[in-house]
């Protein structure tokens, strides 16, 4: 991206040299890459002069060459040949002397030597505008109307200037610096002064015969604003706007045109102009046309449409412009334009992204749109180009700006602590400074405290959506290198602050599933279509629009499809016993929005250990993982969880519920068959995924202990038959329910169910440990609480005591 030094120094005051503002554009996070000097004139037309014809004669020896005489302020006549077939004496021309490099406007510049053509002298050229870089013209030489004496330099005739343009190797990230009024925002942080922005003027609908517009894809096009001006004379640009784009690398076409390029590249708002008179119907419609519509662009290409290619359409619902990527034949602006409808708006840059990669076109609209323009900047952009269009081609004002905007954006909040600054900068910086530069920034502060604050974000910055993304505004303003490093260069800074970090938790807990034998995975985001199809899992999924493979083409809706794929290639290779975790995230539409899920899946199959000496093999059970998620939610301090068998579902089996004050953490359970044979895996696998953003809510970081009592435990055993449909859990709860001083934990040491019982009814035998911390236990109050228990079972469940 090209930026001017001069058309910068107009939207803010500063005395930096152009490498000076280089560094500071590159501190600020738009790298400059390199710095061009460009002339308004190329050369500066130096060694070019003025001089007068005094004699033109016929040559000798060519029919279309003539040999003349010219003054050029020396104090000999120069003889110069020359082919241009309006020369004569008498005119006053621009001569190229001897040893001077002309710049011409198409062609690389050249040394204008001494030489013989046809065997006469020539000492110089006589020059046509083309051949100066002064114009394109090439009908023959320039003849002046000066009285300025011959040998006076040719650039005293003419407005001359130059520039320095910056090349911004701009990140994907920063759609909202493609443009001089972009760059100038950082500046205005940096050097904390204000911005001189274009001005606009106030102008009346004159005559009433505005365009129609209807929106039919909100969701690609949110935003869309327009007006009509009648009347205008399209002609070539005034010298000032054509030196404008030519400094940044654009070459003018008309007026029109360049005027849109100019509040393109000025405030960062494509925009496009149709001729209004070739508007079929007198209607705008915004929409998709059928898959496989013909359409030719401005590059005379005839393209076939996608079905997801939004398009400007006329009222025929004849497509006129590929939205926010490139303009067709049929109705762009020519000379013969009189009226002229103008095309400002917000369109998705998913949408605009997926349509440009489809057809390989990249321009200065879609460059924009598919990082992300200002849905606030659309009206704007209209008013400063009407105020130009008026000015420089004329034409009446015949509509009132038409602006479709059902759902406006929001802006975005962040709650963020001065601790977090603190934390990722490695450096304690005033409060009052974080929010100066964030509020220079345009990013406004609201409910401010000693902790921190609230940041509202404008919608024109799409990259800031975290904390994390604050800290880096205000550490790119404040200055990188002004954040010092030790002599070794470490950052021990950083461990002085104990803020809770989830990926330190998830490091914490990955080392702990490590040490019992569990492997880490790591899948891809993007999964085969078939999985859903045979056995759909999480929702609606999400459809790439521009897949790299046909296996690849959506994202997927649960962590199990990606991960049985690891499972499967392990035991195809004779692997079969496996402990696999995984962290990831699972993806699915859900009312018209995207909505993304993290994930900690486990997957458990084979034996418990390989075959040995010692021990007979045994299959891994759903008792096994149990095991170790319950150990690891412990480990992560999360107690006094619940387990409640989960209603039969797609998923398992059989399986369970994790609770944790009545919110689920996950399931548990042993994978359908069905659905592991997709796969080809013919032995049991059992899983269990946890909400990871539900377990940080719970995760308690602080090491809770507390004294081995001095007291002894005491245990006493029941023998319960019940109902099948009673669970162990509800033991348990009842259990606590009744005796909340004295037991201390449970054991459930044998389940049975067989011919010796009732039909229907399962047997417990479950151990009770009994404590109190500050004395011994009499008999007396163990047989009180094992009584009152055994009456709860009793009455509450059904239980036949076996005694």
């Amino acid at each position: 991206m090209k930026v001017s030094y001069n058309w910068l120094k107009e939207y803010i005051d500063f005395k930096e040299t152009p490498e000076q503002l280089g560094d500071i554009l590159t501190q600020t996070g738009l790298e400059v890459e390199g710095i061009e000097k460009v002339e308004k004139i190329p050369g500066g037309l130096k060694g070019i002069v003025v001089g007068e014809v005094k004699s033109c004669e016929k040559h000798p020896n060519a029919d279309k060459l003539k040999v003349t005489k010219v003054d050029i302020g020396a104090d000999e006549l120069s003889d110069i040949v020359c082919g241009a077939p309006n020369v004569a004496a008498g005119q006053k021309v621009l001569v190229a002397t001897v040893n001077s490099t002309i710049h011409p406007t198409n062609g690389e510049p050249f040394k204008i030597k001494k030489a013989k053509i046809r065997g006469e002298v020539s000492e110089g050229m006589i020059c046509a505008e083309d051949e100066l870089g002064l114009g394109t013209s090439h009908d023959g030489i320039m003849v002046l109307d000066t009285d300025k004496p011959n040998g006076t330099p040719a650039i005293e005739l003419f407005e001359s200037g130059e520039d320095h343009v910056f090349e911004i190797g701009l990140t994907p990230n920063r759609g909202d610096a493609t443009s001089h009024m972009g760059a100038a925002r950082d500046l205005k942080a940096y050097f904390r002064k204000e911005l001189t922005l274009p001005e606009t003027k106030d102008f009346k609908v004159e005559v009433n015969q505005p365009i129609e517009v209807v929106v039919e894809n909100t969701e690609a096009c949110p935003r869309y604003s327009g007006i009509t001006i009648r009347g205008v004379e399209v002609k070539a640009s005034p010298d000032w706007l054509q030196w404008k784009l030519r400094s940044i690398g654009l070459e003018p076409i008309n007026n029109i045109v360049d005027i849109t390029n100019y509040v393109c590249h000025a405030i960062g708002q494509p925009m496009h102009a149709f001729d209004a008179d070739r508007i079929e119907g007198n209607k705008v419609l915004v929409k998709t046309l059928p898959n496989k519509t013909k359409f030719t662009t401005l590059d005379e290409k005839e393209r076939e449409l996608h079905e997801k290619d939004l398009m400007i359409c006329n009222g025929k619902s004849e497509g006129m412009c590929i939205a926010g990527v490139f303009g067709g034949t049929k109705s762009g602006v020519t000379e013969s334009t009189k009226d002229i409808f103008l095309e400002s708006a917000y369109f998705s840059a998913d949408w605009v992204r997926a349509t440009a990669q489809r057809h390989t076109l990249s321009t200065d609209a879609s460059f924009r749109y598919e990082r992300g323009t200002d849905p606030e900047m659309t009206v704007n952009a209209l008013r400063l180009a009407t105020t130009l269009i008026l000015d420089i081609a004329g034409g009446k004002v015949s509509s009132e700006v038409i602006d479709i905007y059902p759902e406006p954006i929001k802006e975005k909040e962040i709650e963020i602590t001065f601790q977090n600054f603190h934390w990722l900068i490695g450096k304690s910086l005033d409060h009052k400074l974080i929010l100066d530069i964030l509020n220079w920034l345009d990013i406004k502060t609201e409910n401010v405290t000693d902790k921190g604050f609230k940041a509202i974000v404008p919608a024109y910055r799409s990259d800031v959506t975290r904390p994390a993304d604050l800290v880096e505004e205000v550490l790119r303003i404040y200055g990188f290198n002004e954040v010092e490093l030790d002599e070794d260069f470490s950052a021990d800074y950083l461990a002085e602050f104990n803020e809770f970090e989830p990926y330190r938790v998830q490091e914490d807990l990955s080392r702990f599933l490590a040490g019992n034998g569990f492997s880490e995975i790591l899948t891809n985001s993007l999964t085969n279509p078939k999985y859903h199809e045979k056995f759909p899992l999480g929702g609606e999924p999400v459809e790439m629009l521009n897949p790299s493979s046909e296996e690849l083409t959506i994202m997927k809706t649960s962590p199990v499809y990606t991960a049985l794929e690891s499972v499967a290639y392990n035991i195809n290779r004779r692997n079969p016993n496996l402990k696999f975790f995984e962290f990831g995230r699972s993806y699915k539409k859900e009312d018209k929005a995207y909505k993304e899920t993290e994930w900690l899946s486990f997957y458990l199959t084979g034996n418990t250990l390989e075959e040995n000496w010692l021990d007979e093999p045994r299959k891994n059970s759903f008792h096994d993982l149990s095991t170790t998620v319950m150990g690891m939610l412990k480990y992560a301090g999360i107690r006094k969880t619940e387990i409640v068998p989960s209603e039969k579902g797609t998923l398992y089996d059989y399986g369970v519920v994790i609770k944790k004050e009545g919110k689920m953490l996950g399931l548990l359970g042993k994978l359908k068959k069905e659905l592991v044979s997709i796969y080809g895996i013919k032995q049991d696998v059992f899983h269990a995924q946890l909400d990871w953003d539900a377990v940080l809510s719970v995760y308690k970081s602080d090491i809770a202990y507390e004294p081995i009592p001095k007291f002894p435990e005491v245990k006493r055993d029941l023998s319960l038959v019940l109902d099948k449909s009673v669970s162990y859990a509800d033991i348990q709860q009842l259990a606590f329910r009744q005796e909340k001083k004295l037991l201390n934990r449970m054991n459930l040491f044998s389940v049975y169910e067989g011919d010796k019982i009732e039909k229907g009814k399962k047997a417990y035998a479950i151990s009770f440990f009994l404590q109190d911390k500050f004395k011994t236990l009499t008999d007396k109050q163990i047989d009180k609480s094992m009584k009152a228990l055994m009456n709860l079972y009793e009455k509450e469940l059904g239980a036949v005591i076996r005694k």
